[in-house]
């Protein structure tokens, strides 16, 4: 089964751009979505609910802003909406397709100002105690996405000059640690080992994208049950972060 995340920075744009060619492509069992920033309904009507897909769109209340969503080749079953309360921006949604469970994820980013970086300093300790109740099932979790925080020195190009950026912290990285340390298991780190990148998101600036100087802040993460069956591979296309959005997919195959 492959398991890909992609945020895709506004859902209708991704469409414009080439969405359908990459996701052929790719070919995925499972699709984590991420920043649809659309409601199903502003969606072109083969997108709603697209063909050999069964897809449950989570969007936020403001209109063009966050979103998540999942689609699934098998039917999948909701769990939850959120982290158990309000989700008014869009940014869990738990489903289950058979004996795997998948989280779509997108974490608040900070970089916007003092006000949205409080917030997300807030919100991590909930989401990490959250995550938790997931880490001792017996059955595969992975939870996927736009966690806007770069780990380590390795995922991005210029640590020095952004040691005080949004997203590369102090305490955010010692946070993702945490989630680490816990017993999710980040399989893209995994499978590239200890070098630069692989990089998931690309400033339109500085001809960052050109060069690939970006930062690698889309993950999948799996619990115990779910890291003894990955096959080892997990792949970041970073196409489609040049072209349809400035995300690239990451996926990775389980054998479930």
């Amino acid at each position: 089964m492959r398991v890909g995340t992609w945020n895709v920075n506004g859902m209708r744009a991704a469409l414009r751009k080439g969405f359908a060619e990459h996701l052929e492509a790719v070919a995925p069992d499972v699709l984590l979505l991420q920043e649809v920033r659309a409601l199903p309904e502003q969606l072109p009507m083969a997108w709603r609910a697209p063909e050999g897909w069964h897809v449950t769109w989570h969007p936020a209340e403001k209109k063009g802003y966050s979103g998540v969503a999942v689609w699934t080749r098998e039917p999948h079953h909701v769990v939850a909406h959120g982290l158990g309360g309000p989700d008014e921006e869009g940014r869990v949604l738990t489903v289950e397709v058979g004996d795997l469970t998948v989280v779509s994820v997108y974490l608040p980013s900070g970089s916007s100002g003092e006000h949205r970086q409080a917030i997300k300093d807030a919100w991590m300790p909930t989401f990490q105690q959250w995550a938790r109740r997931w880490l001792d099932s017996p059955k595969p979790v992975i939870m996927g996405g736009d966690f806007n925080i770069a780990h380590t020195e390795n995922d991005i190009h210029n640590p020095r000059g952004n040691k005080k950026s949004s997203g590369f912290l102090p305490h955010e990285r010692e946070w993702f640690g945490e989630l680490l340390a816990e017993g999710w298991h980040d399989v893209q780190r995994e499978q590239a080992g200890e070098v630069k990148g692989p990089y998931s998101w690309w400033s339109n600036r500085g001809r960052a994208r050109e060069l690939d100087r970006g930062w690698r802040i889309d993950y999948l993460l799996a619990n115990d049950a779910a890291h003894k069956a990955w096959s080892g591979e997990a792949t970041t296309r970073r196409a489609s972060g040049l072209t349809v959005s400035d995300h690239a997919i990451v996926h990775a195959d389980f054998e479930l």
